[in-house]
């Protein structure tokens, strides 16, 4: 697997899984009406931000991760990232190598800490590998979050210092 820095020709091979992963429910609280064009525009970041993808040996997409400052001004020190990975490949590290490569560009851009404003309490693998890479939970937001099978849960905020 790559990880490299995601080009305007890669968006078709990630509008399936971003489409699949969105309307799923359970873990983004996109607009569930998202046409090709919108969506693309929430997910490939401009500069000062960055959008990735991972490609396994055969050049296909199969997760990609976007990220840059978390607020403007005076919250610019901060970054964040959301991240999406093909449910084909879930659970082969995908998540994990596109989470490493997010905390080293933020490392190297001078960031001085990462946050994570809405990581879904129920999204247990999430939780679990971002406490892994040494994120913390600072704080849950009761019921923020409409999951489509479990109805009301909450927002985990998660954070981590790179200084």
């Amino acid at each position: 697997m790559q990880i490299r820095p995601a080009l305007e020709a890669d968006w078709p091979s990630i509008w399936p899984f971003f489409t699949t992963i969105v309307d799923s429910g359970d873990s983004y609280a996109y607009p569930l009406d998202l046409d090709l064009a919108s969506a693309r525009e929430l997910w490939m970041e401009r500069p000062q931000g960055r959008t990735t993808v991972a490609v396994d040996d055969e050049g296909v997409v199969i997760g990609s991760a976007t990220m840059g400052p978390n607020r403007p001004g005076r919250g610019a020190h901060v970054a964040t990232a959301s991240f999406m990975v093909d449910p084909a490949v879930r659970r082969a590290g995908v998540g994990r190598a596109l989470g490493v490569e997010m905390i080293s560009w933020a490392r190297e851009a001078g960031y001085r800490a990462i946050q994570f404003n809405a990581v879904v309490e129920t999204n247990t693998a999430a939780v679990a590998l971002w406490r892994d890479l040494g994120f913390e939970i600072v704080g849950t937001v009761p019921e923020a979050f409409d999951h489509a099978t479990r109805g009301l849960v909450g927002l985990h905020v998660m954070h981590k210092r790179l200084v």
